[in-house]
């Protein structure tokens, strides 16, 4: 009986544990796949996060708005938008103000109990909260404000807000619903609560010197760029030669947190434009395509008629 030999090795020309490998070109091409899938991923998840934190910036506006509008409702009239040093409670404003109607008495409360021990808002103590982190005042979607910061030029260590009111066309002009000492009724805002401007977004400053929520002086003591700030604002800063920043008026246009020049214009982290509240306590997002229009809808008593896109 003649035995066949069964040959086990392969026929062809690779052992057969290669047959099911990779070869270098295949893992190349699937490495570029899983990262051009990992960057739309990536994409994906930044917008979803970057929508989100627009939309929780628009509801802090909108709570704003309604803290305005309950101020006027037990007060007969908005807060003003910013008190001279001459007050007894200097450099405060509208954000001090509006506190109980945001779940904020304890900060209001000690902040009046500061005043009576020292009428200089600058002193902590006794006036720690200036350096309170007041969440509805503070966009999510800008790192800095999340935690006071100290101010590059006086050394303060101070926290911020991210919305101011809207002074008019400038510091000034005294045409807005928010500006320095006085207080304005809704029924003075002849040009129609709908169509007139109460609050705007814009970051602090570059230099954390501008922004302040509570003792902000702002622009030669005016509030402006601190609590207050116009559509057209001007920069009271000494001008000289080489200055970053011209005297203005400034536009509504985009900007970034490295623009110093950026705190003497309404602008947001968002793409697009920022939010906006208006005197009715409604928010809308509006694009930097509306800034022809600013001047008219910053004014409460200017009798424009203003066609908002």
């Amino acid at each position: 009986m003649i035995k066949r030999r069964i040959d086990s090795r392969p026929t062809c020309g690779r052992p057969e544990s290669d047959r099911n490998a990779f070869t270098l070109l295949e893992l190349l091409v699937v490495i570029a796949i899983i990262g051009i899938l990992m960057g739309l991923v990536l994409s994906a998840v930044q917008q979803v996060r970057s929508a989100a934190a627009r939309t929780a910036c628009q509801n802090n506006v909108k709570q704003v708005a309604l803290a305005l509008h309950l101020y006027h409702d037990s007060n007969n009239t908005l807060p003003v938008g910013h008190r001279s040093a001459s007050s007894a409670m200097p450099f405060t404003g509208w954000t001090l103000d509006i506190l109980p109607y945001i779940e904020q008495q304890n900060v209001y409360s000690e902040s009046l109990a500061a005043f009576r021990i020292s009428s200089q808002s600058f002193a902590n103590p006794p006036h720690i909260h200036r350096s309170t982190v007041i969440k509805t005042y503070t966009c999510p979607s800008d790192p800095r404000v999340r935690s006071p910061q100290v101010s590059q030029r006086t050394l303060n260590f101070v926290a911020f807000t991210s919305y101011l009111g809207v002074s008019g066309k400038d510091f000034s002009s005294l045409d807005g619903v928010l500006y320095q000492n006085r207080a304005v009724v809704l029924a003075a805002i002849t040009d129609g609560t709908s169509n007139t401007l109460m609050l705007g977004e814009r970051p602090p400053s570059t230099d954390f010197q501008f922004g302040w929520w509570y003792a902000g002086i702002g622009q030669r003591f005016s509030g402006s760029a601190d609590l207050i700030l116009g559509v057209r604002e001007q920069n009271l800063q000494p001008v000289v030669s080489g200055s970053t920043c011209g005297p203005g008026a400034y536009p509504f246009r985009a900007s970034q947190f490295s623009d110093q020049c950026g705190m003497f214009h309404f602008w947001s982290p968002h793409p697009g434009g920022a939010n906006f509240a208006f005197s009715d306590g409604s928010v809308r997002f509006l694009s930097y395509g509306t800034n022809s229009i600013m001047p008219q809808l910053a004014s409460r008593a200017g009798n424009e008629v203003v066609d908002i896109p």
